[in-house]
């Protein structure tokens, strides 16, 4: 069956779907949105699930949860408007109260290689990116200190035990909600664990080695259990974290530290460009640790720029060619973690353990589309890349979200019928190994996290695209936003174009879709 013709079966339920009391459910005041389509969302959603698994938030509630808790998202294109929600929807059902506060689980079953209230770290940085959107933050915040004060207190600690982009995402929170006194109590902790990552992975040359189970990419085509491959993954990830300490040192006044972590990343971007750029195949590859690079291109070469690691230079922007190319990673159903002309791709399994050789992982899209949205924004030289391929292959991941014609997140998928390849198993339902929200966010709508009282806009819907969009009641640094976008004014009346507001009030007004720049009322 065709990919738009599933994606039509996908969405027939919901657009006959009549929500119970929908009119008279309770909801936040509203600014521009109402919950009324978050709710009926979440009805359907419910309507269709067995809810075997009961955590913090059990479907009955759930729906009161969200509207407090996650911005409201509306535009014309139903799938990305009802996968926004469904993705929310799932994310709660992962949260789970416990006596070491709030922790938000990665599997809805018990896992024989989680740690304590069944939490895994492999998708830690994704759980914290989504998560700094919610309006109550101790959600995030208990879940983080779980990590930092009660793993390690356990037999066998497991935050380590998947390479992270932890200080990153720490920052990153930083940047939506400014918690000066967080970053300060936990600068320590997270110094601490960058030296362990030092400690363990550093070779002598200063780059850092892992094996790909434990990167979560297990069964790779370059990969390997036993051997020390030097990786653009937690190599990116490394350089990441220490920009990151430098920022939250400099916050803090520590003068030392900052110095020491912007010296550390500057030497790592210089030593990923250097060792692990393949000029000939214009990709950064894993390094064997016999020595040369990977024959093939990965996925896994897109995540320096999720860090923002290349220099702006043409050399390094001709890798993203690669992404549309239907002999490169471009596929029916998403993007493959191995490009589709390796002599390797798909043959080491299907569905039999967990084979990133070419099968498509929402963990590896969410990663690949942040470092195009970082490309798209912040770089001059993009080699064809574009606004409309960000929206393409962001629509593509969201039609992904389904199995047997109703919403569903799973491990991971053909590329070239969408059946996930861990079939009925219990474990991949609701997999909360990726992130969706803030893509739409801080992608496609564009809001850019700052740590100054600077509200910075960079859209990436396309040019000419939509009509009308609108985020509402976003939590930022203690404002409500709203960002909208009403092409004749008709759609929300408040008038023609492009509008910001914080906590109601206008703060940018201008006729064009967009970068822009406004700052918070003081």
């Amino acid at each position: 069956m065709r990919l738009q013709t599933k994606a039509l079966l996908f969405f027939l339920g919901f657009l006959n779907w009549q929500a119970p009391n929908a009119a008279v459910a309770q909801q936040r005041p509203p600014f521009v949105l109402t919950t009324d389509k978050l709710r009926s969302s979440v009805a359907w959603f419910n309507s269709m699930d067995q809810e075997t698994v009961v955590n913090h938030v059990p479907n009955a509630q759930a729906a009161d949860w969200l509207a407090e808790q996650v911005p409201l998202f509306e535009c014309p294109d139903s799938l990305l408007q009802q996968t926004y929600y469904y993705r929310w929807w799932t994310y709660r059902k992962h949260l789970k109260q416990t006596p070491d506060g709030y922790v938000f689980t990665e599997f809805i079953t018990p896992m024989n290689h989680a740690g304590k209230h069944n939490t895994i770290s492999s998708a830690l940085g994704h759980h914290l990116n989504e998560g700094r959107w919610l309006h109550d933050p101790q959600y995030i915040d208990q879940y983080l200190r779980f990590w930092l004060f009660a793993d390690p207190k356990q037999p066998k600690p497991k935050l380590r035990a998947f390479s992270s982009w932890l200080q990153d995402a720490v920052y990153s929170m930083y940047l939506v909600n400014p918690n000066k006194a967080l970053v300060q109590e936990l600068l320590p902790v997270l110094n601490t664990d960058y030296r362990q990552w030092e400690k363990e992975k550093m070779l002598p040359n200063g780059m850092f080695w892992q094996f790909d189970v434990r990167d979560a990419m297990e069964e790779s085509i370059s990969g390997s259990r036993k051997e020390k491959n030097v990786r653009p993954t937690i190599n990116s990830y490394m350089y990441g974290n220490a920009k990151a300490m430098s920022a939250m040192a400099k916050l803090v006044k520590n003068d030392t530290l900052q110095t020491r972590y912007a010296q550390k990343a500057k030497q790592l971007r210089a030593d990923v460009q250097r060792t692990l750029w393949d000029e000939k195949g214009t990709f950064f590859k894993v390094q064997y640790e016999k020595g040369g690079l990977c024959e093939a291109r990965e996925e896994l070469g897109y995540i320096p720029w999720y860090f923002s690691l290349p220099a702006d230079k043409p050399t390094y922007a001709k890798q993203w060619t690669h992404l549309t190319d239907t002999a490169g990673f471009r596929a029916p159903w998403g993007i493959t973690t191995a490009e589709r002309r390796a002599p390797g791709f798909r043959t080491h399994g299907s569905g039999h353990g967990c084979e990133w050789d070419g099968a498509v992982w929402p963990y590896a899209t969410t990663q690949t589309l942040k470092g195009l949205a970082n490309l798209l924004t912040e770089y001059k030289n993009q080699d064809g890349m574009s606004a409309q391929v960000y929206f393409d292959e962001l629509r593509k991941y969201a039609q992904s979200h389904q199995k047997n014609g109703v919403p569903y997140i799973g491990e991971y998928q053909d590329e070239k019928n969408g059946e996930w390849l861990k079939g009925d198993n219990p474990r991949s339902s609701y997999y909360n190994h990726s992130g969706f929200a803030d893509l739409i966010i801080t992608g496609l709508v564009g809001l850019k996290p700052r740590p100054d009282n600077v509200v910075e806009l960079f859209p990436l819907v396309p040019q000419g695209k939509w009509d009308y969009f609108c985020l509402d009641q976003v939590r930022y640094h203690g404002r409500l936003l709203t960002v909208l976008w009403d092409k004749t004014g008709a759609k929300y009346n408040k008038g023609q174009g492009l509008r910001i507001f914080a906590d109601g009030k206008e703060i940018y007004h201008g006729k064009e879709l967009k970068k822009v720049t406004a700052k918070l009322p003081s």
